[in-house]
């Protein structure tokens, strides 16, 4: 994929905008955190002002990766992306119960599932990697299972590695496959469909943390995600949907349709926050990992982008593409 100096020029102003943006939320947030370790806290420990400020050291990390990604072009983000599916199965596969004969699955997942994926992507064979994992691959796993020869909860681990395989590999390269849509007038500027995702995604999430935080008081599913609120929810939504209405002009959206589609970004984030906090629950755990300090593990940083990164790929498709 290669664009001409006319078709890069107004994605390399955007995203020097969208950067220098990214860039002062991060630093009035560095100094929100500060002062309230200096003032509130007093220079002593304190849970909610130390987590806090973990959390925005987290987010200088990320960011960083994310723009030497960026840096680098298709290769760059596919590669993060590859690294961060692989960092997701692997917490997945650990919380979940596998024996001896599902090696060969296993194997299969990480080595020639997981990579042959993002390769199909790189090549750009829509047809074959929108199926791939959910067709193919799904149907190959339990005959691999079944090699092994043990019975004992078949079912439930073969559908439990579908699963993690779904989440963590088929929904989360659709991310970066939003670089191979065609967009009629927006040629040369696909990375910042990728930015405007994630940006809304991880905003609806620190939104909603606020407003609960600010009004949140009746719970909205206390037996699966204690902190999340009615109030923050509707607070965390509403302000995350005006910020993707306001980064319209980094889309191919006008701004009503980048409200309906942060809208829709926001709601199945929400969601998939629910889903993936119901299978904590049932691993008995309350992070994924502790790879990202503030934030969990990696899997606690993406699932609600795991499950608004698909309808938002094939909404853009479905609409912007011909």
């Amino acid at each position: 994929m290669s664009y001409s100096p006319s078709q890069t020029a107004p994605f390399e102003a955007q995203t020097q905008w969208l950067f220098v943006a990214v860039l002062g939320v991060l630093i009035v947030a560095s100094v929100i955190g500060g002062l309230l370790k200096w003032r509130v806290a007093h220079g002593q420990p304190h849970g909610v002002i130390d987590n806090l400020n973990s959390r925005i050291k987290a987010w200088w990390v990320m960011v960083l990766l994310v723009s030497l990604s960026f840096a680098f072009g298709k290769t760059g983000v596919i590669l993060l992306f590859l690294f961060m599916s692989f960092a997701a199965l692997r917490e997945y596969v650990t919380l979940t119960y596998t024996r001896t004969a599902d090696h060969l699955v296993l194997a299969l997942m990480f080595y020639v599932a997981l990579p042959l994926q993002y390769y199909l992507i790189w090549i750009e064979w829509y047809g074959l990697y929108s199926i791939f994992i959910p067709v193919h691959v799904f149907l190959i796993m339990p005959i691999l299972a079944s090699f092994g020869g043990d019975t004992n909860r078949f079912l439930e681990r073969t559908a439990k590695m579908q699963w993690g395989l779904m989440i963590c590999v088929f929904c989360l390269s659709h991310l970066p496959a939003l670089l191979t849509l065609d967009i009629p007038g927006y040629e040369g500027r696909n990375l910042l469909l990728i930015a405007y995702l994630i940006m809304v995604v991880q905003g609806s999430d620190v939104l909603q943390y606020v407003w609960g935080k600010l009004i949140g008081k009746r719970k909205v599913a206390p037996t699966l995600s204690p902190s999340k609120t009615v109030g923050g929810l509707v607070g965390g939504i509403a302000s995350a949907t005006a910020l993707g209405s306001a980064l319209y002009w980094c889309t191919p959206f006008n701004p009503w349709q980048a409200a309906l589609v942060s809208l829709g970004i926001c709601l199945m984030g929400f969601l998939g926050g629910l889903v993936m906090s119901a299978i904590k629950r049932d691993r008995g755990v309350k992070d994924w990992g502790a790879m990202i300090e503030g934030h969990g593990g990696m899997l606690d940083r993406l699932d609600s982008v795991v499950f608004a990164a698909p309808m938002f790929f094939h909404v853009v498709r479905y609409w912007w593409t011909p």
